[in-house]
């Protein structure tokens, strides 16, 4: 089994950001990457509809003999990964808001989290908001908006940065020193944010933990590609191919497939 594929999938192209960590500390391993663009954003969707998105995107990557699934989508994650690890004999590994290192390192007791709704009003993120938030200020935004923007391929758009200004302002005036980016889209607008943030303020999202993650879950189940060429990679989009396209500059080539 170990020269089958990783399995990724994510509501559009923001798993891509978790791809290429992966890509980056694994080149040796095959990956299929699934974007369930039309059916983005499932930030706005009930508990049920994504679960039911997240069994269907499983189902698919299982049948073409995926080793392993990461679930590059927070608001999957939150919603549905405790019934996907129940439900199917593979690992899974998950995204999470990285609210434990901000709040373990803020020296003004304010952070910041921006993320989808689905991921901010779901059970796992307020369980793990509640463990490290005692004594801090956590102002949460709800991101609305922005992953359909990003999906349009309008990230470096107008919009996009009158969107941000709204939902930065109350976190600077909180004096947040660290935001928290809980939506995998969202690792693309940094150097948007860089420029509005107070140069004090860190940014941090799960991309790297994500990669460290899956390599010793594989290492740990005997499952690491041991080989020594380069993975193949393929990706696979159910909406338009051409913002997964420019997303990915071109490297790879992007099939559409309906599912």
């Amino acid at each position: 089994m170990s020269t089958q594929p990783i399995g990724i999938f994510d509501s559009g192209i923001g798993g891509t950001s978790i791809f290429k960590e992966i890509k980056a500390l694994l080149p040796n391993e095959h990956t299929i990457y699934l974007a369930d663009s039309f059916n983005a954003p499932y930030g706005n969707k009930t508990k049920r509809e994504i679960i039911d998105l997240s069994i269907k995107n499983t189902e698919l990557l299982i049948k073409k003999k995926c080793k392993l699934i990461v679930v590059a989508c927070n608001t999957a994650t939150t919603n549905a990964i405790t019934t996907l690890r129940e439900s199917y004999d593979i690992p899974f590994i998950g995204i999470e808001p990285a609210i434990k290192p901000a709040a373990l390192s803020t020296q003004t007791k304010a952070i910041g989290i921006l993320a989808t709704k689905g991921t901010l009003s779901s059970e796992l993120f307020h369980k793990t908001t509640d463990l490290y938030s005692d004594g801090i200020k956590v102002i949460e935004q709800v991101g609305e908006g922005i992953v359909a923007l990003i999906e349009e391929g309008k990230t470096n758009s107008e919009e996009m940065k009158s969107l941000l200004k709204t939902y930065l302002k109350p976190m600077i005036e909180a004096d947040i020193d660290y935001l928290v980016l809980g939506c995998t889209h969202y690792p693309y607008l940094i150097p948007l944010l860089l420029d509005m943030l107070p140069k004090h303020v860190k940014i941090i999202d799960s991309g790297q933990a994500v990669a460290r993650q899956t390599k010793a879950v594989l290492e740990q189940r005997q499952l690491l590609n041991t080989t020594s060429t380069q993975g193949d990679n393929q990706f696979f989009s159910n909406g338009t191919i051409d913002v997964l396209n420019d997303i990915l500059d071109g490297k790879y080539k992007v099939q559409y497939l309906k599912f």
